[in-house]
């Protein structure tokens, strides 16, 4: 029969002696994380590589560090990286809703800008001065002068002309008028017409003739204004042209390494001269400077800094905490005029694509995916290797108005996901091109071995969190809980967890604790109050199931014997807190076809694991029992008072001792409980969550009052997992709690029932006395009577 686990394999301590320093404070701060070598050397991989498809995919369970690795280690990489470029839009003067895009060295963006500004101030300023000086109005004179003299002698011979012909010219707002003249006095109406008739019709053709003369001159006078015109905006144009170029000269030299801003500068340049008009209004004092400020007739000559990388030391590495597709990929923005929306270049606002350009893009893997339209324009721009910023309604065609399309922006961009397995595997699975986009995966250890100094490491690790965090330092006592607390939570007394929030949070909890003490150096105790106090604040649903298992409402017996029911043992998780409870499995069992109900399924209670668990059953009983012949039983299993879905195997074992009980009438010990899964042959196979498991169930013992005969049965393969707390630990050295490890079912019957399992003779009949003899005996007596049920003689009796 087994034997209780020894005191010692219930807790894997941490050798205080085996740690050569008394606080944190002697320690060195680790520079890198530890534990995470494979995954270091994966990013350090898809960093290096510089090819189409080499983004990475960084995963693992979070809590882990994975943000803070991989920020690190792209912050070191990119320290020794050329810096990026700085990205602009400016106008296109001839397409105007296609904007240019410049690739400037670092600064030089913002440099620009800041000239064109001042280029465009000294422009407001000199052109008007330009068009105020004497030389110009000078020129302009003469201009008009010329033409006015044509107007002039043209004017003076018509009217020579006219009193040739005793006819006056007269000017008045309308144009002119023609009357004939009699002595050099105008003739009246009434004078008119007292003359003769002749003489009447004589004036009237004289007349005439200068009516026609006058036509034709009045119809050169459009063409002299339009010369006029076109000479004025010729001097214009020269005066403009002759401030322009000379404003311009010296910024021209400034970029004349950078062709593609000289023809940005020359754009500017032809469109001032072509339109100088706005430029030209005249100053209010002569003395007055004029600014240009927020003016947007003049936007179309700013630069827009999309991206600016003024004293970038290398590459930037850009975390995008909220990737929605506008923050993404960048957007147009829009002004409210009279009623409209405008926009122009200068709108364009860059996404983390453009800023993490020539570095690294990190994200969240789940972020992208939960988020509309991201995940594809994501996948689009690393395949096009460009952005090209569009509005959502456009990229769905749910919108014909004219917008801007602003010209893509090249990339050279290595992008960063950080997400769970789960996430990575599906994608893999269901994306076909995922795998072409992010081929290097990095994966993050969820553990690191105690053995090989690590415990040492480990240490180094808390250190330097806790100077990170500036906290009080740990002393080596607090150092040995906290390792064995992540144990604990690795479920594995031989390794440690890596997850650096929940350590993290141990440490500041610890910390407060010892502050509250006034305590200048924290110690284990500390620590476990910090333990102590998390557990309690999350523990209310633990609590509450444990009195209603103590009042009598929740069935769980932990004395006596009965038959077909055992105390299982099961773990509750509420978010990041677990605890373990006992729930009872009873079984019945009774002459049938090899049939075994599991309720739970039937209902669709249970899931696809434990169904599986209970068909192994079958297959036991079946090997163990009726090799020659079929089953002749029909059982049933169920789980009690449990009303919500059941998934797992760790309660095989305990279905499996159940239903032998109800099969062979053997009462089996409530003082236990047993946990383990269990395959076709009857071995006692691993299961998770064993301490809270033993705990639950010492829990409700305790609360009876230990006899000394209460214990739990686990698996064999689970005992290095052991990290029990200290009152199931004192329990057990009393000897009042024991903790059993099994690795045969067939084990764990011998101590629920009091009976030996027996072996089998050559005719494979087990022994007297022996559980599984009872078990036999039960089963060939089934076999006989449905033998006998189905007999040719008894169905003749039956019909007569």
């Amino acid at each position: 029969m087994l034997t209780a686990l020894a005191i010692d394999q219930l807790y894997h301590l941490c050798e205080a002696d085996k740690l050569a320093f008394a606080t944190t404070r002697e320690l060195e701060d680790l520079d890198e994380i530890i534990g995470q070598e494979r995954a270091l050397d994966a990013i350090e991989f898809g960093v290096g590589i510089h090819h189409e498809g080499y983004n990475l995919y960084v995963m693992g369970s979070p809590g882990l560090g994975k943000h803070t690795v991989v920020h690190e280690a792209l912050r070191a990489k990119a320290k020794v990286g050329p810096p990026p470029f700085d990205w602009c839009y400016v106008n296109n003067f001839r397409s105007p809703h296609l904007p240019n895009r410049l690739k400037l060295a670092a600064g030089t963006g913002s440099h620009l800008a800041q000239d064109m500004e001042q280029q465009i101030e000294e422009l407001l300023n000199a052109l008007p001065a330009a068009f105020q000086t004497d030389d110009y109005h000078r020129q302009a004179q003469e201009i008009h002068s010329k033409y006015k003299a044509k107007e002039e002698h043209i004017s003076e011979q018509l009217d020579e002309h006219a009193k040739a012909l005793d006819i006056g010219l007269m000017r008045t707002p309308n144009g002119f008028t023609l009357a004939p003249l009699k002595d050099g006095t105008i003739v009246g109406p009434k004078e008119f017409e007292q003359l003769p008739t002749e003489e009447q019709q004589e004036i009237e053709r004289k007349v005439e003739i200068l009516k026609d003369e006058l036509k034709e001159t009045v119809r050169k006078v459009p063409t002299w204004q339009a010369e006029l015109h076109r000479e004025i905006k010729a001097l214009d144009r020269a005066v403009t042209e002759e401030t322009v170029n000379h404003l311009f000269h010296d910024l021209e030299q400034k970029y004349s390494g950078l062709p593609n801003v000289l023809d940005f500068l020359q754009a500017v340049k032809a469109d001032v001269i072509e339109n100088s008009e706005p430029f030209r209004e005249p100053r209010e004092h002569p003395f007055q400077f004029r600014a240009l400020g927020n003016r947007p007739e003049f936007n179309r000559y700013r630069v827009n800094v999309l991206v600016n990388n003024a004293g970038s030391q290398g590459p930037p590495v850009i975390y995008e905490d909220n990737p929605t597709y506008q923050n993404l990929l960048g957007r147009i923005e829009h002004l409210a005029s009279q009623g409209t929306l405008i926009t122009d270049f200068t709108l364009v606002k860059p996404g983390a694509l453009h800023k993490a350009n020539g570095g690294y893009l990190v994200l969240d893997a789940e972020k992208v995916l939960m988020t509309p339209f991201v995940w594809p324009a994501l996948k689009r721009v690393i395949k096009s290797r460009e952005i090209r910023i569009e509005s959502i309604e456009r990229v769905l065609s749910l919108a014909s108005t004219i917008s801007l399309e602003p010209e893509p922006i090249p990339t050279e961009i290595k992008v960063v996901l950080i997400g769970d397995r789960l996430l990575y595997f599906l994608l893999k699975e269901y994306d076909p091109e995922f795998i072409q986009l992010f081929k290097v995966a990095a994966d993050f250890s969820e553990e690191l071995l105690r053995h090989n100094g690590n415990e040492v490491l480990f240490s180094r690790l808390i250190a330097t969190l806790v100077h990170r965090e500036k906290l009080r330092e740990i002393d080596r006592s607090g150092i040995c809980r906290i390792i064995e607390q992540s144990a604990r939570r690795a479920e594995d007394g031989e390794r440690l967890s890596l997850h650096l929030d929940n350590l993290l949070e141990l440490l500041q909890e610890s910390d407060y604790w010892a502050g509250r003490l006034g305590k200048e150096i924290t110690s284990a105790a500390e620590v476990q109050m910090a333990i102590d106090a998390q557990a309690r604040r999350m523990g209310q649903w633990r609590e509450r199931l444990q009195e209603h298992i103590q009042r009598g409402i929740l069935l769980i017996d932990t004395k006596g014997s009965q038959l077909g029911r055992v105390n299982g043992l099961s773990v509750l998780e509420l978010g990041d807190y677990r605890f373990g409870t006992a729930t009872r499995i009873s079984a019945t069992a009774r002459l049938g076809s090899g049939e075994i109900i599991d309720i739970e399924r039937e209902v669709d209670q249970g899931g696809q694991i434990h169904s599986k668990g209970v068909l192994i059953l079958s297959s036991y009983l079946a090997r163990r029992y009726s090799k020659n012949q079929p089953l002749s039983l029909s059982a049933t299993l169920a789980f009690e008072q449990t009303y919500g879905s059941i998934e797992g195997d760790s309660a095989s074992a305990a279905e499996l001792c159940v239903l032998l009980s109800a099969i062979g009438d053997l009462p089996l010990r409530q003082s236990l409980a047993i946990t383990g899964s269990v395959n076709q042959h009857g071995e006692i196979q691993a299961i998770g969550g064993v301490n809270e498991k033993i705990e639950g169930f010492f829990d409700i013992c305790e609360a009876r009052e230990l006899t000394g005969d209460q214990g739990v049965i686990i698996p064999a393969s689970n005992v290095k997992d052991l990290m029990l707390r200290d009152g199931v630990r004192n329990a057990a050295a009393e000897g009042r709690f024991h903790i059993y490890a099994a690795r045969h079912v067939e084990e764990a019957m011998e101590l629920l029932c009091g009976l030996r399992p027996g072996a089998p003779d050559i005719n494979g009949i087990f022994p007297e006395g022996s559980f599984n003899r009872q078990i036999q005996t039960r089963l060939l007596e089934w076999i006989a009577l449905r033998q006998h049920y189905a007999s040719p003689h008894l169905a003749g009796e039956e019909d007569e």
